[in-house]
């Protein structure tokens, strides 16, 4: 079998961390779908269907150094940049130990300051010129650092976009702009959103290379924003990256998807799913047996399990922190 990750330059080691990372997304967002289902957590936004474009772009870069400006669907993008489930689960039940908001924010507002993880905001696409800020930071500094901002292909028509895309060509920014085409936003389809073939074709009026790629590959994903982020580093700008995918779920848990999708759609949709599809490559790839499958699933199992436990036991933030971190201190205290 011709093993492209390898000529992707990734190790078998590095191609499994990927494929379990994948699974592990997949599991906790299926959960959180369940507890949403059963009352137990407000609310859910799913990225069933576009894991592969989140791990696949997150490994293509130096998780220990670069900035990671995620939009409300990365759970896989935050996880391969070091959130755990445990903290996932604490934001989605809004407890005072979640680390995005202390339980204040709703789930998918995701922001980690030691896992250099940005927080955003809910008008979508705010996230892109804070992108363009680290970058600029990273270039004044002459810091080997890249900022990867993600976003839907429905706020790649917000002005927030343009603006942030505008300034990084003109300064030769190291950013990465990752669109995340799951063809909806919320229930309007890709055709009646954007006249242009490919949202990558913008990216000639910013002055930087554009690619469409197959989101559903995660070593395509991978080979691409890597080639960006060394060009990046090298001081060569910023580029724009459209992976095409498959949302799985409805736009939300609170959304009814069946009012502007066939059921034929939805099926379709799901014969690509990335996760199928990359397992049987690493199986092909003689990477996964059977056995290590069922045996990473049940590990998987335990640590939602285990997080789901913690998170539904945990408290609940005081009333009386409600004004905390919103007014300053000019007692000199926190």
């Amino acid at each position: 079998m011709d093993q492209k990750h390898k000529q992707a330059g990734l190790t078998d080691e590095t191609v499994i961390q990927m494929y379990e990372m994948m699974l592990l997304t997949r599991r906790l967002d299926e959960r959180m779908w369940l507890l949403n289902r059963s009352g137990k957590i407000p609310f859910v936004v799913s990225g069933q269907g576009q894991e592969a474009a989140q791990i696949g772009a997150a490994f293509a870069l130096n998780r220990d150094e670069d900035y990671l400006l995620p939009y409300y669907r990365d759970f896989g993008a935050v996880l391969a940049f070091g959130m755990t489930v445990k903290e996932l689960m604490l934001s989605a039940f809004a407890k005072a130990e979640d680390p995005n908001s202390g339980g204040r924010q709703m789930p998918g507002h995701f922001g980690q300051r030691k896992n250099r993880i940005v927080t955003g905001s809910s008008p979508v696409t705010t996230q892109v010129p804070h992108a363009a800020g680290i970058a600029l930071a990273a270039k004044m500094d002459q810091k080997p650092i890249v900022s990867l901002v993600t976003f839907g292909e429905g706020s790649s028509n917000q002005g927030d976009f343009h603006e942030g895309a505008n300034f990084a060509g003109v300064h030769q920014l190291p950013v990465i702009f990752l669109c995340e085409n799951n063809q909806y936003a919320i229930s309007v389809p890709y055709t009646k959103q954007v006249a242009a073939k490919n949202i990558s074709d913008r990216a000639v009026g910013y002055g930087m290379p554009g690619f469409t790629i197959d989101g559903n590959d995660p070593i395509a994903v991978y080979q691409c924003v890597k080639n960006a982020a060394d060009r990046a580093r090298r001081g060569e700008g910023p580029t724009l990256i459209e992976t095409i995918t498959c949302r799985l779920t409805p736009h939300t848990s609170d959304d009814d998807d069946r009012a502007y999708r066939t059921a034929d759609e939805v099926k379709k949709a799901k014969e690509l799913d990335p996760l199928l599809s990359f397992r049987t490559y690493v199986k092909e790839a003689g990477l996964l047996t059977e056995e290590r499958e069922q045996q990473l699933e049940q590990e998987i199992l335990h640590i939602i399990n285990e997080a789901t436990d913690y998170a539904e036991q945990a408290p609940y933030a005081s009333p009386e922190s409600s004004l905390q971190h919103v007014y300053a201190d000019t007692k000199g205290g926190e």
